[in-house]
């Protein structure tokens, strides 16, 4: 069940923000090895940022999921998500800070019950 959460300064108007999405979640299911029908991505933009005293293209991100995440697979969710959005939406890969959250199962809601 990975949960990516992305915020970002730039405007998503008139942005295609379905290649955004699906490109993410695809990588991130891959990468993660998990099933990409239990990732979920939001993208929420216009939000104020303001990274290193400036409020240039910048982004933040928070990623949980229940196992899967790990020093090497973090490094490269974080490659695969930062070349997402510096190709997309032109957020430097420099401007770009990305959590990682690994749960227990019990810590998340899903169909009702829990994982």
């Amino acid at each position: 069940m990975p949960c990516l959460n992305l915020s970002t300064n730039i405007s998503l108007d008139g942005v295609d923000t379905s290649s955004i999405l699906s490109e993410i979640s695809t990588a991130v299911a891959k990468i993660i090895k998990k099933p990409e029908a239990y990732v979920m991505i939001v993208l929420k933009g216009s939000i104020p940022i303001s990274f290193g005293g400036t409020e240039q293209p910048a982004a933040f991100g928070e990623l949980v999921s229940i196992g899967g995440l790990n020093p090497d697979t973090n490094k490269k969710l974080s490659a695969a998500v930062s070349a997402i959005l510096e190709s997309k939406l032109s957020v430097p890969k420099n401007r770009f800070y990305l959590k990682f959250y690994d749960s227990k199962g019990a810590n998340f809601g899903w169909n009702g019950s829990t994982f």
